[in-house]
């Protein structure tokens, strides 16, 4: 058995060894450095969020961050109000071809006084709700993934437990129920 590789390294100045172990960097850790805390924190400057690319340099960063988090649970808010919508717009569609279907069943019939007049023929539940065509099944599936893709790109944010991101996520939740899941008289 050869064991010269790990003899090899064995012979090794400390110095050497501990600067290959070096973990690029972390032995500075100056003001540049990403602060990523997996526990409940505060951090403000210096924070990151998602990649190294995401980090906070200044107060007004962070703002726009703070800004950012909230539009962003706004829009999922939003998402779901679309979907709610365009479900409301298939169905209101399969209403008008149920109609349709239903005027052209229509028969004159006997009645028992011998007069014609003309009954409904009552329409199985499978005619009256037609299942959404391919293109509108496509649509709101795609809509469910970007849907899914913002929730969890949500998620992610929250992972990093900093109380301010967590507080804004809070508030767009709020600000978006309040704005996008509002009903007229006439939806309820």
């Amino acid at each position: 058995m050869d064991l010269s590789p790990i003899t090899g390294r064995a012979s090794m100045p400390t110095s050497t060894i501990a600067s290959r172990m070096s973990m690029g960097g972390m032995g500075h850790m100056g003001n540049n450095d990403c602060k990523i805390s997996m526990l409940w924190n505060w951090n403000v400057i210096n924070a990151c969020f998602i990649s190294s690319t995401w980090r906070i340099t200044s107060r007004g960063m962070f703002a726009g961050s703070c800004i950012g988090v909230i539009l962003l649970v706004m829009s999922l808010e939003f998402l779901r109000r679309a979907g709610y919508e365009f479900d409301k717009y298939i169905a209101g569609r399969s209403n008008i071809y149920s109609g349709r279907l239903q005027r052209i069943i229509m028969s004159p019939k006997s009645t028992s006084s011998g007069l014609g007049s003309p009954v409904e023929t009552p329409i199985s539940p499978r005619n009256r709700t037609p299942r959404p065509t391919l293109l509108q099944h496509t649509a709101r599936s795609l809509l469910h993934m970007v849907q899914f893709g913002v929730a969890y790109f949500i998620m992610l944010l929250a992972m990093y437990y900093n109380g301010y991101i967590i507080i804004c996520i809070l508030i767009g939740s709020f600000l978006g129920s309040f704005v996008f899941s509002w009903k007229s008289d006439a939806e309820k």
